[in-house]
């Protein structure tokens, strides 16, 4: 059974930073892309952050050069580091790993920026 358990997220002031992670059971991250998809209040789930198998990344263009996402494939997980957070950045934080039978989700971990 394949199970992908997010944490790290909570309430931060704007200009702070967190670091979400994902811990998979029954797949491989680095088998396959992997990422982070966000749902702001009120919006459509969208994309943050790939993570291709050899390790390249694609991130959308709000959140580049402030969140980074990596692997660690020794403890299966995958991390998003995301700095100068903004109120916009608001949003429930879901982990994905690719699968050619259908895509795995998180159950997502909240992320609220506010002062």
């Amino acid at each position: 059974q394949v199970q992908l358990v997010e944490s790290g997220g909570g309430l931060v002031q704007p200009g702070g930073s967190l670091r979400l992670s994902c811990a998979a059971s029954g797949i491989i991250f680095s088998t396959n892309v992997a990422g982070w998809y966000r749902r702001p209040p009120g919006k459509e789930r969208e994309l943050v952050a790939l993570i291709a198998r050899a390790g390249t990344t694609n991130y959308a263009d709000s959140v580049k050069g402030r969140f980074t996402i990596s692997r660690d494939n020794a403890k299966n997980m995958l991390y998003l580091q995301m700095n100068s957070l903004k109120p916009e950045d608001t949003a429930v934080y879901y982990c994905l790993r690719r699968s050619m039978g259908g895509d795995y989700w998180g159950q997502g971990t909240q992320v609220t920026v506010s002062s």
